[in-house]
Formats: C-alpha cells, structure tokens, sequence
C-alpha cells in the first residue's frame, strides 16, 4: 500500500468515527488531508471501492490488533495472562482495541448496508473465535470456551452502545475485575476442569 493510500484510509477511518457514514464524502477527506480528488481516483475505484477498502481497511486493523495481542502474550501463557494482556490494550484516546466512537459508527452503517454487515458479522465472529481460543485452556469444553468468550465480548459491545459510551479506564476496570474471575492455568486437571480451591 502506497502512502497516500493509507492516508486515505485512515483519515476515512477518523472520519467515520467522528461523523458516521455520512461523513464519508471524498471532498471533505480530500480538505482534510490537503489532497487532490485526482489522488483519490489514482488510490481508488470511485464511492464505492472507497468504502469497499475503507471496510477492508477496518476489519484488517480490527483483527490485527486483537490477534497479535494474543500472539505477543503466547496463547500457551493460559486464559488469565491473555486476557490480562488484552485488558491492558483498553487505552484512551483510540489508541488500544477499544474504539467506541468507530464501533458505533460501523455498527449504525451495518444496519442499513449490507456490505458493512457483512464485514461487522466477520468481525464479530473473528474476535469471538479469538476469544474462544484464549479460553479453551481454562474450561472443560469448546461450548464453554465460547460462553465464555461472549462475556468480555459483549461488555465491550454494550459499553460501546450505551450513551455515553463507557470510557476506556472504566472498562479497563470492569475487564480487571472479570480477570479475577478467570481459572489460573495451573488449577486446571488433565482433563481440563478446575480444581476446587
């Protein structure tokens, strides 16, 4: 990806996130970036495979973050030390996996465009079968692993629609006391329960 393109894409991403789908107008990003629409037209193949990149741009970043936080805290660590790491990765600022402002806008445009809930439905399944993975280690099952996924999942889902949104720190808070809620690898038993206290 060319420099230019990726400006293109990202300022999308800032725009989405601050005005929604109707933000997305190529005159305006092409202001804010100091542009050519000629730029526009060289990076992409008119409305409509902006936005198909801008998605593409989106589900890529989103699955990115979320993976290689799991990979950098090596899904052998156990349940507790991911998800320990993927509470630490909830920053203020946009900065971390916690983007309220974007989630929001994806999640109104997915109502009324196929295409984007086609790529929010992606999504949601691919951070879920992330999280699936991260507790299998700690529950004596794949549907448990799954049950279990949904409860950091939907925290962050319904702190990110209810209005105002949760701030990043008062999740962050809500993830810690989850954490201490989750099986320490080394009371699992072979054949993956826990072992009472």
């Amino acid at each position: 990806m060319s420099a230019a393109r990726d400006r293109w894409l990202n300022e999308g991403l800032k725009v989405l996130a601050e005005e929604g789908a109707a933000g997305i107008r190529i005159d305006r990003i092409a202001a804010r970036l100091n542009l050519s629409k000629g730029s526009f037209h060289h990076h992409f193949d008119g409305a409509e495979g902006y936005k198909k990149a801008l998605l593409a741009h989106f589900e890529h970043l989103s699955i990115e973050i979320f993976e290689n936080a799991i990979s950098e805290a090596g899904e052998s660590a156990g349940a507790r030390a991911i998800l320990a790491r993927l509470t630490k990765l909830v920053r203020p600022g946009g900065t971390g996996i916690y983007r309220p402002e974007l989630d929001i806008a994806v999640r109104a445009w997915a109502t009324w465009d196929a295409d984007v809930r086609a790529v929010q439905t992606r999504l949601d399944e691919a951070r879920l079968s992330a999280l699936q993975r991260v507790w299998r280690s700690a529950v004596a099952s794949d549907e448990e692993a799954r049950t279990a996924a949904l409860l950091p999942y939907l925290l962050a889902v319904g702190a990110t629609v209810v209005f105002p949104p949760v701030d990043a720190d008062r999740l962050r808070d809500l993830y810690e006391i989850l954490l201490r809620l989750v099986p320490d690898s080394s009371s699992q038993t072979q054949d993956g329960t826990t072992s009472p206290p």
